[in-house]
């Protein structure tokens, strides 16, 4: 069973219990899944009342805060039960595309020469931290949520906005993967 729990699970045992989670929160509280709201729970309980955008009862949302706890909870156990010592597999023409933007050190989950406070400094670092952390943010409050809400909440609803937000989210995916972060890397 332990060895079961330490490996990463196949696609149609995790998405299946992704997707379960939604009927389980119409069900049990007549609760909407998404990630991305809790945020505005945040400001709402930390900034004043007069900013109108932050003015609704956000303490019905409470549990909204305790399910994104409980997932941040969820992954250090994870990180720390679960993690494994071997390195991370990736393909070798990966390997060779990224090295030609001078990204070898690929060992960890996060390529060093990217996302560490020396490569903040650097035009290619700030775009893809700061620039790409904004343009993710103004993003999902632009498109009413994020991809969970979405794609996993809005779809299984039948919202025809999920499905229009879920297909420009894959298109962006698409775009950003192909043509604008290889322009990126190669500042």
């Amino acid at each position: 069973m332990l060895e079961f729990i330490s490996q990463p699970w196949p696609w149609y045992i995790a998405g299946p219990l992704i997707g379960l989670t939604v009927p389980a929160l119409l069900l049990l509280g007549n609760k909407s899944f998404g990630i991305s709201s809790s945020l505005r729970h945040i400001c709402a309980a930390c900034l004043p009342a007069n900013i109108p955008f932050f003015k609704y009862e956000w303490k019905k949302e409470v549990w909204n805060l305790f399910f994104v706890a409980g997932i941040l909870v969820g992954g250090f156990v994870a990180m720390q039960w679960l993690s494994n010592s071997e390195p991370i597999q990736i393909h070798p023409s990966l390997v060779a595309e990224l090295s030609t933007y001078g990204i070898t050190e690929i060992s960890g989950l996060l390529p060093e020469q990217l996302f560490t406070w020396n490569s903040l400094m650097t035009i290619r670092g700030f775009l893809m931290i700061v620039v790409g952390g904004f343009l993710i943010g103004f993003g999902t409050r632009y498109a009413g949520g994020c991809t969970s809400g979405h794609a996993i909440m809005g779809l299984s609803n039948l919202q025809w906005p999920s499905l229009l937000a879920t297909c420009c989210f894959m298109i962006g995916g698409f775009l950003m993967a192909n043509f604008i972060l290889p322009l990126i890397l190669s500042l």
